[in-house]
Protein backbone atom coordinates (compact mmCIF):
# COMPACT_ATOMS: atom_id res chain seq x y z
CA UNK A 1 0.00 0.00 0.00
CA UNK A 2 1.13 3.56 -0.62
CA UNK A 3 -0.21 7.12 -0.46
CA UNK A 4 -2.12 6.59 -3.74
CA UNK A 5 -4.22 3.94 -1.97
CA UNK A 6 -5.24 6.15 0.99
CA UNK A 7 -8.04 8.71 0.89
CA UNK A 8 -9.80 11.23 3.07
CA UNK A 9 -13.47 12.14 2.77
CA UNK A 10 -14.59 15.72 3.41
CA UNK A 11 -16.82 15.87 6.48
CA UNK A 12 -15.75 12.45 7.78
CA UNK A 13 -12.95 11.89 10.30
CA UNK A 14 -10.06 9.56 9.71
CA UNK A 15 -8.50 7.99 6.66
CA UNK A 16 -9.71 5.30 4.29
CA UNK A 17 -8.11 2.59 2.20
CA UNK A 18 -9.36 2.63 -1.39
CA UNK A 19 -10.78 -0.82 -2.15
CA UNK A 20 -12.18 -0.47 -5.65
CA UNK A 21 -14.00 1.93 -7.94
CA UNK A 22 -17.68 1.55 -8.75
CA UNK A 23 -19.76 3.03 -11.55
CA UNK A 24 -20.93 5.81 -9.27
CA UNK A 25 -17.95 6.36 -6.96
CA UNK A 26 -15.49 4.32 -4.94
CA UNK A 27 -15.60 1.74 -2.12
CA UNK A 28 -13.51 2.73 0.90
CA UNK A 29 -12.57 0.97 4.15
CA UNK A 30 -11.67 2.93 7.29
CA UNK A 31 -8.13 2.52 8.59
CA UNK A 32 -9.30 2.26 12.20
CA UNK A 33 -10.08 -0.89 14.18
CA UNK A 34 -13.69 -0.98 12.94
CA UNK A 35 -12.70 -1.42 9.27
CA UNK A 36 -16.07 0.10 8.33
CA UNK A 37 -16.86 0.16 4.63
CA UNK A 38 -18.15 3.28 2.89
CA UNK A 39 -19.36 3.80 -0.65
CA UNK A 40 -18.33 7.32 -1.57
CA UNK A 41 -20.54 8.63 -4.34
CA UNK A 42 -19.79 11.35 -6.84
CA UNK A 43 -21.26 14.01 -4.55
CA UNK A 44 -18.71 13.29 -1.77
CA UNK A 45 -15.34 15.05 -1.87
CA UNK A 46 -12.74 12.28 -1.76
CA UNK A 47 -9.07 13.32 -1.77
CA UNK A 48 -6.18 10.95 -2.40
CA UNK A 49 -3.28 11.55 0.02
CA UNK A 50 -0.70 11.45 -2.80
CA UNK A 51 -2.44 14.54 -4.30
CA UNK A 52 -2.26 16.63 -1.10
CA UNK A 53 0.53 19.13 -0.39
CA UNK A 54 1.41 21.69 2.29
CA UNK A 55 2.02 25.29 1.16
CA UNK A 56 5.63 26.47 1.42
CA UNK A 57 7.58 29.63 0.69
CA UNK A 58 9.93 27.73 -1.64
CA UNK A 59 10.11 28.07 -5.41
CA UNK A 60 7.97 24.92 -5.80
CA UNK A 61 5.30 26.46 -3.56
CA UNK A 62 4.31 23.22 -1.85
CA UNK A 63 5.67 20.10 -0.16
CA UNK A 64 3.94 16.79 -0.98
CA UNK A 65 2.22 15.23 2.03
CA UNK A 66 4.02 11.92 1.50
CA UNK A 67 7.51 13.41 1.77
CA UNK A 68 6.46 15.53 4.75
CA UNK A 69 5.10 12.48 6.60
CA UNK A 70 8.32 10.60 5.91
CA UNK A 71 10.28 13.55 7.36
CA UNK A 72 8.04 13.46 10.45
CA UNK A 73 8.66 9.72 10.81
CA UNK A 74 12.43 10.15 10.45
CA UNK A 75 12.48 12.98 13.00
CA UNK A 76 9.94 11.82 15.60
CA UNK A 77 9.44 8.04 15.19
CA UNK A 78 5.77 8.38 16.21
CA UNK A 79 6.11 10.72 19.20
CA UNK A 80 5.39 14.16 17.75
CA UNK A 81 4.70 15.64 21.17
CA UNK A 82 1.55 17.41 19.92
CA UNK A 83 -2.12 16.49 19.70
CA UNK A 84 -5.47 18.17 19.06
CA UNK A 85 -5.33 19.91 22.45
CA UNK A 86 -1.87 21.42 21.91
CA UNK A 87 -1.56 25.20 21.66
CA UNK A 88 -1.31 26.96 18.31
CA UNK A 89 2.31 27.86 19.07
CA UNK A 90 3.22 24.23 19.85
CA UNK A 91 1.57 22.99 16.65
CA UNK A 92 3.31 25.61 14.51
CA UNK A 93 6.66 24.83 16.20
CA UNK A 94 6.14 21.12 15.43
CA UNK A 95 5.55 21.78 11.72
CA UNK A 96 8.42 24.29 11.58
CA UNK A 97 10.77 21.60 12.98
CA UNK A 98 10.14 19.33 9.96
CA UNK A 99 9.20 21.95 7.34
CA UNK A 100 10.88 25.26 8.25
CA UNK A 101 9.75 26.93 5.02
CA UNK A 102 5.99 26.26 5.42
CA UNK A 103 3.74 29.22 4.53
CA UNK A 104 2.51 30.47 7.91
CA UNK A 105 -0.26 32.54 6.36
CA UNK A 106 -1.76 29.77 4.22
CA UNK A 107 -1.25 26.76 6.52
CA UNK A 108 -3.80 26.92 9.34
CA UNK A 109 -3.55 25.33 12.78
CA UNK A 110 -6.45 23.06 11.82
CA UNK A 111 -4.31 21.79 8.90
CA UNK A 112 -1.45 20.97 11.29
CA UNK A 113 -3.85 19.13 13.63
CA UNK A 114 -5.17 17.12 10.68
CA UNK A 115 -1.61 16.39 9.49
CA UNK A 116 -0.67 15.06 12.94
CA UNK A 117 -3.89 13.02 13.25
CA UNK A 118 -3.36 11.47 9.80
CA UNK A 119 0.28 10.72 10.62
CA UNK A 120 -0.77 8.91 13.81
CA UNK A 121 -3.43 6.87 11.95
CA UNK A 122 -0.96 5.86 9.24
CA UNK A 123 1.75 5.03 11.76
CA UNK A 124 -0.65 2.79 13.72
CA UNK A 125 -2.42 1.10 10.78
CA UNK A 126 0.09 0.97 7.90
CA UNK A 127 3.53 2.08 9.12
CA UNK A 128 5.25 0.56 6.08
CA UNK A 129 4.14 3.51 3.90
CA UNK A 130 6.25 5.85 6.07
CA UNK A 131 9.46 3.97 5.32
CA UNK A 132 11.77 5.39 2.68
CA UNK A 133 10.94 3.70 -0.60
CA UNK A 134 13.54 1.55 -2.30
CA UNK A 135 14.68 1.94 -5.91
CA UNK A 136 12.11 -0.45 -7.42
CA UNK A 137 9.23 1.52 -5.90
CA UNK A 138 10.64 4.80 -7.23
CA UNK A 139 10.67 3.43 -10.76
CA UNK A 140 7.08 2.15 -10.60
Amino acid sequence: MNFKDIATVAGKPGLYKILKPTRSGVILESLDEKKAKLVAGMSMRVSILSDISIYTMTEEGAEPLESLMKKIEAEYKGDTGVDASSSDAELRAFLKSVLPEFDQERVYVSDIKKLNAWYQIIRKSIPEVLEESNETEKEA
